[in-house]
């Protein structure tokens, strides 16, 4: 499957089957250096001990930060549509604790 528009200098985007399935995630973990920001997307399930990262992404600080404002959008446009996502026990905290310990990526 590809994602693209016309062919005017706008970059094309193919999304291969196997990554196209998407993986379930219901935690993250986040770490940091001067220059990364790395992502761990796990799969927590009811008793089992272990979680197993699923994907990890690494990011620069900047596009870190781009990503961070487009969940907002996207958030922001999710809740006008459908009514406000309820977090039980929401606290100001991140998905994952972001003081889990500074990465070394």
């Amino acid at each position: 499957m590809s994602l693209e528009n016309n062919n005017q200098g706008q970059l094309q985007f193919e999304l291969p089957q196997n990554v196209a399935q998407g993986e379930y995630a219901n935690f993250a973990i986040i770490t940091h250096s001067s220059s990364d920001f790395v992502i761990d997307f796990a799969r927590v399930l009811p008793g089992v001990p272990k979680a197993q990262v699923k994907s990890r992404v690494i990011l620069a600080p900047e596009h870190a930060k781009r990503l961070l404002l487009a969940l907002q959008e996207n958030l922001m446009r999710y809740e006008s549509e459908f009514g406000v996502i309820k977090v039980p026990n929401q606290q100001p905290a991140p998905i994952a604790p972001l003081n889990f310990g500074k990465g070394d990526a």
